[in-house]
């Protein structure tokens, strides 16, 4: 970054320029004086820059001087309450597992105290619903043998039927042809009888 120029640099050299030996001297009676007005202010700035770095310097070696006592004392409480934590926490644990461990014992017991009371019940009727079902199933398969044997007696008896009735139909047309022949027969015999038997007849 370009530093700012002064402004009185340029009026100084413009003055510098335009005069003669007397405008020199007043040109270094000026610059002298502001050398010299400036220059309480340098040597004010000069005198506090030494001590602002002292004090800059000197503040990192005293604040772990003034601060270590305190951090050690809160790092010890940290710690302390850190011990009673975890031994706090142990015997919870320790309380949690011994109860955890009755109640676990207890339920135990009590499920085995009523394993044979419950199961009876349970025994009892799935006996009586296997013995009902079986029951049931052996009705099942009579009725099925019985309905079997009255199907095949019925189809017996259809086959005798159809063959019986086969049967009178062919002795009712053989009865027919013969009744048709003799029929026949009676006629012929009466076209062969003489007149006079005829008329004996009459």
């Amino acid at each position: 970054m370009r530093p700012p120029v002064h402004r009185t640099t340029p009026h100084l050299h413009r003055t510098a320029a335009g005069t003669s030996s007397s405008g020199f001297s007043g040109f270094w009676n000026t610059l002298a004086c502001c050398v010299w007005k400036g220059a309480p202010r340098m040597h004010s700035a000069v005198s506090q820059a030494p001590s602002s770095a002292a004090e800059r310097a000197g503040a990192p070696r005293l604040r772990p001087h003034v601060l270590l006592p305190q951090e050690n004392t809160q790092i010890r409480d940290l710690r302390r309450e850190n011990r009673e934590l975890w031994i706090s926490l142990e015997e919870h644990q320790d309380a949690l597992e011994l109860i955890m461990s009755k109640y676990r014992k207890q339920m135990l017991q009590l499920l085995q105290g009523r394993k044979g009371e419950e199961t009876e019940p349970v025994l009892e009727w799935s006996y009586c619903y296997h013995s009902k079902m079986e029951s049931q199933i052996n009705r099942i398969f009579e009725m099925g043998e019985v309905m079997r044997k009255a199907v095949q007696v019925d189809d017996n008896q259809f086959f005798k039927v159809q063959e019986k009735l086969a049967q009178l139909e062919l002795e009712n047309k053989e009865l027919r042809e013969l009744l048709s022949i003799s029929k026949e027969s009676i006629e012929v015999g009466k076209e062969d009888l003489p007149d006079d038997d005829a008329q004996v007849s009459k």
